[in-house]
């Protein structure tokens, strides 16, 4: 089959693992991560048609993969990153007629990812308002969601978004820290600010006090390995290594065990989430 096949790929066509973990240095983890399929399914109640004349297609119409990376203080970091991976769960999940509008509608659709961003926002920000012990929680929001022709991104703060394609990894997502505004702005040179105290510290999160989501759209294409990750993995495991692994990976599943090894080997100072998908050409649909 061509590379660029413009049919969209079957679910036993797609290779996708996600998995997170603590690290080596912290007590608790921080992250949360979710992969999921959306469909639409009708439920007959009663009919007096032949159920063969009800076969419908209940194919998949978006997936989606999320990392959150929690940040103020062990308790309230993992609750604010579950909290926006659930409130942005369910907004998507009823946002069922966007999908067929993807292609055509795209402003609108970059519209609804702007309103679950900030919806996730405002849930994070009124737990922080109401119980004084959990001021100053955050997260972390890098969302992808395949709606076949196209892809688009969701990112606020520093988790990332890669794609490898024909040996070339590129980094999608910016991250929204100190030090990327500093390098931004020519007072640091990238090397000196992400050695520095602003590596660390966003710009902007989901909960804290600057939210400013960025939305990306692009082309969905056969060839494209997608890696979604927390910067526990980037904090330790270089891009050239990442790309190595990809290159080389066997399995959605065996590349995230390999890459998480990786981080761990090399320090895991960090909690460690990461989700890899790719598709498979399973051949003719039988």
């Amino acid at each position: 089959m061509n590379a660029t096949a413009p049919r969209k790929p079957r679910d036993n066509e797609v290779d996708v693992y996600g998995l997170t973990h603590q690290g080596n240095v912290r007590k608790t983890n921080q992250d949360h991560f979710l992969l999921g399929t959306l469909h639409l399914r009708l439920d007959i109640i009663s009919t007096s048609l032949p159920a063969k004349e009800l076969m419908l297609d209940n194919d998949r119409v978006a997936f989606l993969a999320m990392i959150a990376d929690g940040v103020g203080g062990s308790d309230n970091g993992e609750e604010a990153s579950r909290v926006a991976l659930e409130e942005a769960t369910e907004y998507l999940a009823q946002c069922t007629d966007c999908y067929y509008h993807a292609d055509t509608n795209a402003d609108a659709f970059v519209e609804t990812l702007q309103e679950a961003a900030m919806r996730c926002h405002a849930r994070v920000a009124s737990l922080a308002a109401e119980h004084p012990e959990r001021r100053g929680m955050a997260t972390t929001l890098t969302l992808y969601i395949g709606v076949w022709p196209w892809l688009y991104l969701l990112q606020v703060g520093d988790s990332r978004y890669y794609i490898y394609r024909r040996g070339k990894l590129t980094q999608v997502t910016r991250d929204q820290t100190m030090a990327q505004e500093l390098v931004d702005q020519g007072v640091m040179t990238r090397s000196v600010a992400f050695a520095s105290r602003w590596a660390n510290v966003l710009s902007s999160s989901i909960g804290g006090q600057q939210t400013a989501p960025v939305i990306t759209r692009l082309p969905a294409d056969w060839e494209n390995v997608h890696l979604t990750c927390s910067d526990g993995l980037t904090k330790h495991v270089s891009d050239d290594q990442i790309a190595e692994r990809l290159r080389t990976m066997q399995s959605a599943k065996q590349v995230c065990e390999t890459l998480l090894q990786d981080a761990l080997d090399a320090g895991g100072t960090d909690n460690i989430s990461i989700i890899v998908g790719r598709t498979v050409d399973g051949g003719p649909k039988a």
